[in-house]
């Protein structure tokens, strides 16, 4: 493969052999853009530029076009802007993709350049010979202009995103949540796997990128760098847990263990309170923002301290005060929840239940916060709270491991591996007060695989969650209809909800899960003790055509599980008209007519649910049609003959069902043909 050492210089060769050079070169630079790993668009359209250029020159080489001064100095300088765009291709190839993401508009700027360079080097071409045919010329023409016209944009996605990263920087929004938040989206931008080890491993690699850019002297890149570092550096993926607590060890310590009192200019003049929002207005004094604009809003058009004419439309954040203000307080907090800890061990109802507050509103306030309360080993005294004599104890314990639990799986995990952590909150699900907030925090739980996991094993918790599904509470209702889905992972969780009459998941696996799963909820289908209106919900729901396939494979299991699932159901009449309509009548009796091929276990369930199903035709409601169990006459002597060929057991069901199937008053013809047999 050609590349841009081995082009040789114009000078020494003939100009035919440079331009089927500089062809190769392009042909191979044409291959390299496949592998880009950032935007693909817009070097697959500087691709088919040079896939123009290339047949032009090929062309052009096979002329004999004298080796003119000005065509080597052209040749040349064309030779240098493709060894550029070769460069960038190999950057873009090579280098760490979260790197190569953060610089996407550098990349797209030297793309375009590069584009219009490369433009300017072929049309010096047709300038440099003579020799040139008129129609090559305009080709060339052509793809310079289309070249010199060309403008590269990054892509709309990796643009937001940039967006989102400089806003986050500039408001110095540098909490966890916003961080991992950024970290997925550039994952996913990118085409990297989510999970943590991917995460971690490509930040390492990006922070790595520092170094060459510092060695590049490239100050506004370099600080760029330090800042998407420091804010993504938040992010859950970036550090072990066990990097964190040693990182916010050592900063808590070197805290000292007293608040500091606010400074005089966090204040604002005018509310007297420290700021949230300090502006600078245009007299230089700095006022929380809602003070100053209520001042204005007012009529007032002096500065409160200067007593100097205000612009109203001059409010600028004050940053620098801002970031001090929230530094300060960023301390004293961490001072509080490292100190209140063992205070929360106190049997005084009231004094705990101050403290559980004050930690309630820190959770509400702040990521880092919570961050903070998880590292101080706040979750197990929680959880044991739950078990506190004092209703309203338990309620605050129970919104507080509700805030924590969504701040991501390695919480979730933290919470579920302390000891009857889960237990005790499925117990709180049977306090009515407690029910709302335990589902809650039980559904933000399972969305960790292995915690849902853990969840559904917990004695009498799906019973619970069904109860709840008919709460007045549409919220509490919805939450455990959610966490039910969740839960629905494992077959075992869809057997434990029928056995508390919740079948929808049972239904939805019965009708499209895999041929073992559709036998193992046919199963559960068969040995349910269900009351007759759990039964006929059961077949209103749609269970019967499930069923019905399951008969009709050629598996004896398969046979037997549906066959003692339909005798189940089949004791309910309103049931067993429905089977009679979906014709489950020949089936049963082809199986109680093979008489080496069908187990007598199997033989005596498929008697059963006939005479189940002939006992329905007995009851006749009015305006109900009435409906025949066996079609005609070969049905009928089909049946009775195997009252000779089958063992007691079978023979009595049969007797009885035809004993049910000549009660009814119009069941003459049915009695005429039994005295014919």
């Amino acid at each position: 493969m050609m590349n841009s050492n081995t082009i040789v210089s114009a000078s020494f060769v003939p100009a035919s052999e440079v331009l089927s050079q500089l062809v190769d070169f392009i042909l191979s630079i044409v291959n390299s853009a496949n592998d880009v790993l950032i935007e693909k668009k817009s070097f697959s359209e500087l691709k088919s530029y040079l896939e123009r250029i290339a047949p032009i020159l090929r062309e052009l080489s096979e002329k004999n076009i004298h080796n003119s001064q000005s065509l080597i100095n052209a040749t040349e300088i064309l030779a240098h802007q493709l060894k550029v765009a070769k460069q960038l291709i190999e950057e873009c190839s090579t280098r760490n993709r979260v790197y190569l993401f953060v610089n996407c508009r550098r990349i797209v700027k030297r793309l375009e350049d590069t584009t219009r360079e490369i433009s300017r080097a072929l049309g010096l071409i047709p300038m440099a010979s003579l020799d040139i045919s008129s129609g090559i010329k305009e080709e060339m023409n052509n793809v310079c202009e289309d070249m010199r016209r060309a403008e590269f944009c990054a892509a709309i996605a990796e643009e937001e995103i940039m967006e989102k990263i400089e806003s986050g920087i500039q408001e110095r929004t540098f909490n966890r949540s916003y961080a991992n938040k950024m970290l997925i989206l550039i994952a996913d931008a990118i085409g990297i796997p989510t999970d943590r080890t991917a995460l971690k491993k490509e930040f390492e690699e990006f922070k790595n990128e520092i170094n060459d850019v510092q060695s590049r002297k490239d100050k506004a890149e370099a600080i760029q760098m330090e800042q998407i570092i420091a804010l993504l550096g938040r992010a859950d993926a970036t550090s072990s847990p066990e990097e964190k607590e040693r990182k916010y060890l050592d900063r808590r310590n070197s805290l000292g263990s007293q608040p500091l009192e606010p400074l005089q200019p966090f204040y604002c003049p005018i509310t007297k309170d420290v700021m949230v929002d300090p502006v600078e207005t245009s007299s230089g004094q700095t006022f929380e923002r809602s003070a100053i604009v209520k001042w204005l809003a007012e009529g007032n058009r002096l500065c409160p301290l200067t007593m100097t004419p205000l612009n109203p439309e001059i409010l600028r954040p004050n940053r620098t005060l801002r970031q001090s203000i929230e530094e300060w307080k960023d301390r004293n907090n961490n001072i509080i929840i490292a100190s209140m800890k063992l205070s929360l061990l106190s049997h005084d109802e009231q004094e705990v239940l101050h403290l559980l507050g004050q930690l309630q509103d820190l959770c509400e306030e702040k990521d880092s916060y919570r961050e903070w309360v998880v590292l101080e080993s706040y979750i197990p005294l929680l959880i044991g709270l739950l078990k506190s004599k004092y209703h309203e104890i338990r309620k605050k314990a129970l919104l507080i491991l509700c805030l924590l639990a969504k701040d991501g799986d390695d919480i979730k995990e933290k919470i579920a591996d302390v000891e009857n952590a889960i237990g005790s909150v499925v117990n709180s699900i049977g306090r009515r007060s407690l029910s709302k907030l335990a589902v809650a925090l039980l559904l933000e739980l399972s969305k960790n695989g292995a915690v849902c996991e853990r969840i559904g094993k917990v004695q009498g918790c799906i019973l619970y969650l069904v109860n709840n599904l008919s709460s007045d509470d549409l919220q509490a209702a919805g939450d455990a209809k959610e966490l039910l889905q969740n839960l629905a992972c494992r077959d075992e969780n869809i057997i434990e909800m029928a056995k508390a009459n919740y079948f929808k998941h049972l239904l939805e696996r019965l009708s499209s899960g895999p041929e073992d799963v559709k036998l193992i909820m046919a199963a559960t289908v068969a040995e349910l003790e269900l009351t007759d209106h759990n039964k006929t919900a059961l077949v209103e729901e749609g269970v019967l055509e499930p069923l019905l396939y399951l008969l009709s494979q050629s598996n004896a299991c398969m046979k037997k599980v549906a066959v003692k699932a339909l005798q189940n159901l089949s004791s309910v009449p309103q049931n067993a008209f429905q089977m009679i309509r979906k014709g489950v009548v020949v089936p049963l009796l082809d199986l109680l007519c093979r008489h080496s091929l069908t187990a007598p276990s199997l033989k005596e369930e498929a008697a059963a649910t006939i005479m189940n199903l002939s006992l329905s035709t007995t009851v006749h409601e009015v305006g109900q049609v009435q409906l025949s169990l066996l079609e005609n006459d070969d049905d009928i002597f089909r049946l009775f003959s195997l009252i000779n060929m089958t063992g007691p057991h079978v023979q009595q069901t049969i007797l009885r069902t035809f004993n049910a199937l000549c009660q009814p008053p119009s069941a003459t013809d049915m009695r005429s043909k039994l005295r014919q047999v």
